[in-house]
């Protein structure tokens, strides 16, 4: 569905997001595979890649298993790799957003290697705090969103190497500002971003040619990396359209239940889009399509 759905739009960038996310059954019988998550409850955590809103690749995990476990990202990556290149176009830049809990520079490497872009938060080193420090006020560059006249940040783009990288990696250090009301430093949302856009010649001239070479831009990455959080809306759109806790016993049968679960929330999406799309909007959850579409039977 997945493939069929890029041969139908015809993107010229795919930007890709990979995640976890935890499935809370704390309040379900003992079931196999339900361990404790890092958000304190029990149940399971998928690593999930999502495009656009829909789920095109998934593996379903105990709740234990933390974000980079093992190389199921790797492996994942690889995979959907292959079969946008075979079953769309072998040259269509790819972008893969992450946030820190994927902060690995094997798997900077492993990307690079495959020849595609990330985007990935980084780690609050303590030397990385102490280089930034020695900047002065106006050395800081200014980011806001478009649109977004109250929230803004302030960043540094630098060259950073870690002790057991072998090479130089592009990377930002963004503070949160705000013109509304104060933020005290103990508080404020400082991040940390690294990416491989602009570094690679043969990928940026892929990037220009497809129309996208605005992307390699700083603001650009901030932002790109910022848009992570509509990949968040896309698990709060799964759970909303079935419940997280799942209903078997056995590991096997719930890891059945949770695809089928994807499979059908992609064709929600698809049918939002291309059957109701003058009815419902698009950024519609599960809940409202249906209240909807029954409120429109009733009256026809």
């Amino acid at each position: 569905m997945f493939i069929h759905r890029l041969n139908l739009l015809k993107p010229s960038v795919i930007v890709l997001g990979i995640d976890t996310m935890v499935m809370n059954n704390d309040d379900a019988n003992c079931r196999e595979g339900v361990k404790p998550s890092y958000k304190k409850v029990k149940g399971f955590q998928p690593l999930q890649m999502n495009w656009g809103g829909r789920f095109v690749d998934a593996v379903f995990r105990g709740g234990d298993k933390h974000s980079n476990h093992s190389d199921t990202t790797e492996k994942m990556i690889r995979h959907m790799v292959k079969k946008i290149r075979r079953g769309y176009d072998p040259d269509t830049p790819i972008i893969i957003r992450m946030d820190s809990g994927f902060f690995d520079q094997k798997l900077f490497e492993f990307c690079e290697g495959l020849g595609v872009y990330y985007i990935c938060g980084g780690k609050q080193y303590k030397d990385i705090q102490e280089y930034i420090s020695g900047f002065q006020k106006e050395e800081w560059r200014r980011y806001s969103r478009p649109g977004n006249k109250k929230d803004a940040w302030e960043y540094i783009e630098f060259m950073d190497r870690r002790e057991s990288w072998k090479q130089e990696r592009r990377a930002f250090y963004c503070r949160y500002i705000t013109t509304g009301q104060g933020v005290f430093d103990f508080v404020r949302r400082d991040t940390v971003i690294y990416t491989n856009l602009g570094m690679n010649p043969v990928l940026d001239e892929k990037l220009i040619n497809a129309g996208y070479g605005n992307l390699i831009e700083s603001d650009k990455v901030i932002e790109s990396y910022h848009q992570r959080g509509s990949d968040e809306l896309a698990n709060r759109g799964v759970k909303d359209f079935h419940a997280e806790q799942l209903p078997f016993d056995r590991f096997e049968s719930n890891m059945f239940w949770y695809y089928m679960i994807l499979i059908s929330f992609f064709l929600l999406e698809n049918y939002k889009e291309d059957i109701i799309c003058l009815l419902v909007p698009k950024s519609a959850y599960a809940t409202t399509v249906r209240r909807d579409q029954r409120q429109s039977k009733m009256i026809s």
